[in-house]
């Protein structure tokens, strides 16, 4: 006996679907894979999801529907393959970042206390343990990223992609992909922009960089609360934000307000936790001295206070200040600073496998007018 597609089809149209009183190949879910090798048969069934009850009875019937319809003799057991729709139509990835894996936001309630300077040792020292990371420099209204990697004449390009769209090409230094507001304005000018021109030009960084496939996408944001900080949860699904303060007390309030903010349930962003900058002052000459200047352990403090991770405390040296206004961040130096930065580094990867390993992925905040 000569089989083929049409005799397949035929047989299968004999197969309901439990509950819906069609068959299976009015419902299309006969794959147009037929493949007829002598007596044997092979095509695929597809269902909605890997999960559907009816699977193993659908098979089943599907194969005593050709044995009985065509003949005994037709090698059919075995050789119907199950898909699901999801596997054939794919939904493509919305997320703005497909490519980065984690996404950590670097705050602080207050200017002055040192949240770039830790975003971006932090980002070089990721970098260094050898993974892929890129630095955005969040901080539009005093954006300080492209003086402390000594790039601030950079020139940005853009490429096309091959579906027509243009993407800017971020700075590179260090092993870090940067982008910054501060490429694209005058630096000796101030930015006098509106919240919305702000918030719009920080998502462009966003979605129209290239940025590639990342491990980690350290955000430099803002101090203190604002329409970018709505703007960045709105865009961005953030994995973790860290909050900077210094051991004084004026800090540590605002740094309190600051992990509200992300822990509230309209933002809801897991908090990695706190680093404490300038937790003690210590002579170059003399790495093994410290001076509270500003007060002695307030973010370890409130660390505990409020339950999350001290994640580091680092020292004040003039190697810091210099290494920033020389565009060689300190965690590039064999000091006391340095080896703290290793160190904050090492925290915030294994705070980050923590919190991936405890909870879902961050959802962008959808906000309802």
């Amino acid at each position: 006996m000569e089989l083929y597609p049409a005799l397949i089809i035929d047989a299968l149209r004999t197969v309901r679907y439990p509950g819906t009183g069609k068959d299976v190949v009015e419902m299309g879910m006969v794959e147009d894979d037929i493949r007829i090798d002598g007596n044997t048969v092979h095509f695929s069934l597809i269902f909605d999801k890997k999960t559907d009850p009816f699977i193993k009875s659908v098979v089943r019937a599907a194969e005593v529907a050709i044995n009985t319809h065509i003949g005994p003799e037709v090698e059919i057991k075995g050789n119907i393959a199950v898909k699901t729709r999801q596997e054939i139509n794919p939904q493509p990835d919305e997320r703005p970042l497909p490519g980065v894996k984690n996404i950590i936001g670097v705050s602080s309630g207050k200017g002055g206390v040192g949240k770039s300077t830790v975003a971006s040792n932090l980002a070089v020292a990721l970098a260094q343990q050898g993974y892929r990371v890129g630095l955005l420099d969040a901080d539009i209204f005093g954006p300080s990223i492209p003086k402390m990697f000594g790039i601030e004449d950079e020139q940005l390009y853009m490429r096309e992609t091959d579906d027509g769209k243009k993407l800017i090409i971020p700075a590179e230094k260090y092993g870090v992909k940067i982008l910054s507001i501060g490429f694209l304005v005058d630096k000796e000018k101030a930015v006098l922009w509106r919240g919305a021109m702000a918030s719009s030009a920080i998502k462009q960084l966003i979605t129209e960089g290239d940025w590639g496939e990342l491990d980690y996408f350290v955000i430099d944001m803002p101090p203190g609360t604002s329409d970018i900080h709505l703007t960045l949860v709105q865009t961005l699904g953030i994995t973790g934000a860290i909050v900077v303060t210094t051991p004084q007390e004026v800090a540590l309030a605002d740094a309190r307000k600051g992990v509200s903010m992300f822990l509230g349930e309209h933002v809801n962003v897991p908090v990695l936790g706190i680093v404490e900058n300038m937790s003690w002052f210590t002579p170059a000459a003399h790495p093994t001295e410290q001076y509270f200047i500003f007060g002695q352990n307030g973010g370890k403090n409130l660390a505990e206070t409020l339950g999350v991770e001290l994640l580091g405390q680092i020292p004040l040296v003039a190697g810091i200040c210099k290494g920033g206004d020389d565009g060689m961040p300190v965690v590039l130096q064999n000091s006391v600073s340095g080896a703290s930065f290793q160190k904050l580094a090492i925290a915030v990867m294994n705070a980050v496998e923590r919190r991936n390993a405890a909870l879902p992925p961050t959802q962008h905040v959808v906000t309802h007018s």
